[in-house]
Parts: C-alpha cells; sequence; structure tokens
C-alpha cells in the first residue's frame, strides 16, 4: 500500500512540475521548436528521477541494472544526438544554395522606381525621438500616468502607414501588478499615435480598452493565449498595428523552418489577434490583409539579405577568398511606397572599403524585394 501511495504521489508531482514548466515557457508542440525538444527532455529527466526515488537504489550497481533506467538513458543520449544532427544539417554549412534562395531580389533601375516625394511625407522622426514625445504625452495625462505608462518593448512604435500617413503606434501597459488588478476589468485605455511627418502626438482612447497584450497576466498574456489556441504554431516578433479606423491589433508572424529541423526560418503566415477581446484569424501570408504593414520582422528580412549577399557561390567562398560577397551595411530604416512600408538597408562588400556597392528594397508585407546598384 505505501508503495501505491508513493507511485502515485510521485506520478501527480511529475505531471504537476511538467504542467507548472509549460504553462511558464509555453512552448509549441512542434518538432522545429527547439523549446519543445528541452520540454520532452526535461519530463523524461523528471520521469527517470521519480522512478529512482520510488526504487530507493541502494547502490550505484543495482541503479545501473535498472532496464527502466537503461531504456531512459538511452532514450535521452538518441534524442540528443537528433537534436546535435538535425542543427548541423540545417545549417549553412551544407545548405549554402538553399539559404540564399530564401529570399528573392529582382534588380531594379533606381531613378525608373524611386520618384520625389513631397516633403511634406518625409517621416522626420526615428523610433527614439517617436518615444520621447511619446513619454511627454503620457507625463501630461494626470489621470491615466499614475496607473498607465508607454509600453516600449521591441513590438511598440512600430512603423505604419495610417491613411496614409507615416505614423508610429505605441500601447499602454499597467504600471506594476498591483495597478493591474485594480484596472484589468476595463483594460488598457488607449494607445499613442505620433504622426511622423507633423510631429503630432495624440494618446488615442478606446471605448473598449485593450485586454490581450504581452504585458497581461495568466491567460490574457498575448503568448499564452496564442499558444493555447494554436498549441503547434511557432510565433516570433509580434507587432502593434491599428486598422485605418484606429482599431488596435496584435500582428503575430508564424514562424516555419524550412531547411532541415533548424533552419531557414521565414514567415508563413500571420495570426492577426483583435487587442480588446482576443479574438484571433490566421492567414496564409499570400493572403494577408493589406492594411497590415508589418507582416515579416526587420531581424528576419535583414537576416534574409545577409544569407542573398554571403551565399552566392557557397559556403567556403564566405571564409575563403569571399568572391562576390556582401553584407548589409549595419543599419536600415523605413520607407512608405504605395500604402506599404519598405525597409531599406545598404549592401556592402565584406572587404575594408566603407562604401556601399547599392540597396535593398524589401516589402514588410509580401516579402518583395528590389535591388538597386547605387554606389
Amino acid at each position: 500500500m505505501k508503495r501505491g501511495k508513493a507511485k502515485v504521489f510521485l506520478t501527480l508531482l511529475v505531471i504537476l512540475i511538467a504542467g507548472i514548466y509549460y504553462y511558464v515557457t509555453i512552448p509549441a508542440v512542434n518538432i522545429h521548436a527547439s523549446g519543445f525538444w528541452t520540454f520532452i527532455l526535461t519530463v523524461i529527466i523528471l520521469l527517470l528521477a521519480a522512478y529512482g526515488i520510488k526504487m530507493r537504489f541502494t547502490s550505484f550497481q543495482e541503479a545501473k541494472n535498472s532496464k527502466v533506467l537503461r531504456i531512459g538513458g538511452i532514450l535521452l543520449v538518441a534524442l540528443v544526438i537528433i537534436f546535435a544532427a538535425g542543427s548541423i544539417l540545417s545549417s549553412p554549412i551544407v545548405n549554402a544554395k538553399k539559404y540564399r534562395n530564401l529570399l528573392t531580389i529582382e534588380e531594379r533601375d533606381f531613378s525608373k522606381d524611386i520618384q520625389p516625394v513631397n516633403f511634406s511625407q518625409i517621416p522626420l522622426l526615428d523610433k527614439d525621438s517617436a518615444a520621447i514625445l511619446g513619454n511627454r504625452k503620457m507625463g501630461s495625462m494626470v489621470n491615466m500616468v499614475s496607473q498607465f505608462e508607454v509600453d516600449e518593448y521591441s513590438y511598440s512604435y512600430t512603423q505604419i502607414n495610417y491613411q496614409g500617413v507615416p505614423t508610429r503606434v505605441a500601447p499602454l501597459r499597467y504600471g506594476d501588478v498591483i495597478k493591474w488588478f485594480n484596472n484589468r476589468s476595463e483594460g488598457i485605455p488607449g494607445y499613442i499615435s505620433v504622426n511622423m511627418t507633423t510631429q503630432d502626438v495624440e494618446l488615442v482612447q478606446l471605448e473598449n480598452g485593450i485586454k490581450y497584450s504581452p504585458g497581461e497576466y495568466f491567460f490574457r498574456d498575448l503568448d499564452r493565449h496564442l499558444r493555447f489556441k494554436y498549441p503547434t504554431k511557432i510565433f516570433e516578433d509580434y507587432s502593434f498595428e491599428v486598422d485605418d479606423d484606429g482599431k488596435p491589433y496584435w500582428i503575430c508572424p508564424v514562424i516555419n523552418y524550412t531547411i532541415g529541423l533548424f533552419g531557414g526560418r521565414d514567415v508563413v503566415g500571420v495570426v492577426i489577434v483583435d487587442a480588446c477581446n482576443g479574438d484571433s484569424t490566421y492567414y496564409d501570408i499570400k493572403d494577408c490583409p493589406e492594411w497590415v504593414d508589418r507582416a515579416y520582422s526587420a531581424d528576419i528580412i535583414v537576416e534574409q539579405i545577409d544569407y542573398w549577399g554571403a551565399y552566392k557561390n557557397g559556403y567556403i567562398n564566405t571564409i575563403f577568398g569571399q568572391k562576390d560577397v556582401c553584407v548589409t551595411s549595419g543599419g536600415y530604416n523605413y520607407l512608405a511606397l504605395d500604402d506599404d512600408v519598405w525597409l531599406y538597408t545598404g549592401l556592402t562588400s565584406v572587404g575594408n572599403d566603407e562604401s556601399n556597392i547599392g540597396l535593398v528594397l524589401v516589402n514588410m508585407r509580401t516579402k518583395e524585394s528590389h535591388y538597386y546598384i547605387v554606389s
């Protein structure tokens, strides 16, 4: 009877620990997600530890002769070998051509594609300047500043085209957990909107507050909300946007690893989440609504431009010879064209020169890419 109770207790304890670990880390149930492999390895180790405690081995030899521990050890080693082999076989060392083909770049004529624009359409602010203006505006809102502050994480101050105007938007967040507890029923009351051409700043107050965001707790936390609705999808680099009516949404790119197990990350779709009520819809990337400006993150775009510039002549050439190898110039910004947001960055050779050999424009919604040879 005692052994039976101990077995039940240890089983329930393992389930509890594994459940808490999953709830905190929320990995995608997907073999391409490294977090899922870590979760499986953790569960196996917990089971083996519980079995060892239950059996109360008196010597190392006794534990060594245990069939269960032996099988568990073999399984652990096998998983580690598969993970390591998958990482190597997914790397550019053996897949340089596939990495280069992640991005298709069309060579275009700069003078034909890029036309002069009206000075009233030229953004005058970068992200840091917009944040300063946003904080200044928030500080003037006496009735809100005691409970809320501007959220300045990576998903904030997203540059979008709002009604044809380059604009940066950032949600508010609760000041702390106590202020969340006091205001959670109404939600976050609004977001900051910064006109990048006129430098006008507005605190847009919503009729229904934002109740789903990365700064929420429990099941209203955006990561957790998405994970339990889309358990197998891998998400990365959320962005905060508003539609043409000013309604706030979270744009959540869905990532797939297209080369082996862990290589060639690319966006295959987006989940658009209503920030106020949590309703969500998945779209394949080709069907992404046109009002969305940021289906791809800048990190993924720049990474793929670097692959395109580096692996033209294979992986070995990037180390020895470096013929025709070029990389992004270390910075990027955004341009508004035809109601879309385009990332632009310079290209430079890997030599010691400091001049650009051209520039690349990439549409942040469709990944349409243009290369201009402009020294």
